[in-house]
């Protein structure tokens, strides 16, 4: 009796699992009969000439092939230089008193920079000027003992040997006067440096000395930096083999556009002012310089930016979206929208040649005509001769999911 109980308990949990097995190996069965009688409705679809999996035309965004004016532009690195960079250096010795300047302040030429102390200087003026007014005295008397000796000496009461030397204290008066004179400007040319002022327009940098020191005529740190920022120029760089370019271009004078260093703003534009005269033969490039007007200050010396040099203008030339020009193992080529002979758009490859590329537009040179319609969106699902619909029509039933429906 027990032996019965045993079986049968293990009949009741074994049963579940033998019923999944023979479930399991039914279905299976069922589908390779499925499959063995030619069933296609789980099989992937492919239209005529399209990537398998694709059911119908592929839709498509097309465009028009245009024409237009091209320029075309050389692209170099190029770093922003001041225009004029000033280090003002004190031309006289003596004790900074004051500094006239915020650090960063925008500044003119001749404006006041800073001041040493100036009595110095002045005490050098007045003493030279005493030394010339004391020498014009003895010259004053000296040509006035002249004229008499020259009226006495007729009379015979001045030899003529007196007359001579007179003559010459009062050129020798004369060139001591001339020396004064000559002192005198040198004093107030050191009181004027004693005030030290801007010698160019443009924008000041970090102070260099504090008021209190003493600062010498020969120092090299000197008081503060100036540097002109407008105008500012952009010195670069192009491949030697552009030079041909820049010079049918006109040299001098061309359009010059300036971008920041992410190439997608730009920030300037100038023009061309010195082409080097000769090739760096290290690097086999030739160094150009372009000249900003600067007035917003969107250059700043040492910046990088990009450079674009405008060497001529394609006129009238044939372009479409860069986004439509692919690569293949024969080179570059795109899909133009054709009608065949029933009338059903399909996708045909043409092999293109591209003359230039830039900002998502690409000049063709060879392989379109005007009138071509090219596949700008969607042509990466495509293959020569795929079928094609427009983006904009509506997409049609597809007629294996009525069918199913209906059955």
């Amino acid at each position: 009796m027990r032996r019965v109980v045993a079986i049968a308990l293990l009949l009741a949990v074994a049963a579940p699992v033998i019923g999944y097995f023979l479930l399991h190996e039914r279905s299976a069965s069922g589908a390779k009969s499925e499959l063995a009688a030619g069933g296609s409705a789980a099989a992937p679809a492919s239209g005529k000439g399209g990537r398998p999996g694709a059911n119908g035309p592929i839709p498509v965004l097309v465009a028009d092939v245009g024409r237009r004016d091209v320029p075309i532009y050389l692209d170099g690195l190029g770093t922003v230089q001041a225009f004029n960079t000033v280090t003002v250096r004190p031309q006289v010795s003596g004790q900074l008193v004051s500094v006239a300047f915020q650090e960063g302040q925008e500044v003119t030429a001749g404006e006041l920079l800073a001041q040493i102390d100036p009595r110095n200087f002045d005490a050098q003026l007045q003493q030279a000027q005493a030394q010339q007014a004391q020498n014009q005295a003895l010259l004053n008397t000296a040509k006035r003992d002249l004229q008499r000796f020259s009226e006495l000496v007729g009379d015979g009461y001045v030899s003529k040997q007196q007359l001579d030397t007179q003559a010459q204290t009062v050129a020798q008066t004369e060139a001591t006067v001339r020396a004064n004179e000559a002192a005198v400007q040198s004093a107030r040319i050191s009181l004027g440096f004693a005030r030290i002022t801007a010698p160019i327009s443009g924008i000041t940098g970090l102070r260099l000395v504090d008021v209190g020191n003493i600062v010498d005529a020969g120092t090299t740190t000197g008081i503060v930096v100036v540097t002109q920022v407008m105008p500012i120029s952009v010195l670069f760089t192009l491949p030697e083999q552009s030079l041909a370019e820049i010079r049918a271009a006109g040299g001098q004078g061309v359009k010059v556009l300036a971008f920041d260093r992410d190439n997608s703003k730009q920030i300037a534009s100038g023009e061309l002012t010195v082409v080097d005269n000769q090739i760096d033969q290290t690097t086999g490039t030739i160094r150009l310089k372009a000249t900003f007007a600067n007035q917003d200050r969107a250059l700043w010396p040492g910046q990088f930016v990009n450079m674009r040099l405008l060497v001529r203008t394609e006129k009238n030339g044939l372009v479409i979206p860069a986004s439509a020009v692919q690569r293949g193992p024969n080179g570059d080529f795109v899909y133009v929208e054709k009608t065949d002979d029933q009338g059903t758009r399909i996708a045909d490859k043409r092999d293109v040649t591209v003359a230039r590329s830039e900002n998502g537009t690409a000049l063709i040179a060879k392989g379109l005509n005007d009138g071509d319609r090219i596949v700008v969106e969607g042509q990466y699902r495509l293959q020569p001769g795929s079928k094609i619909r427009l983006a904009s029509d509506p997409a049609p039933a597809p007629a294996a999911d009525a069918k199913a429906k209906r059955s």
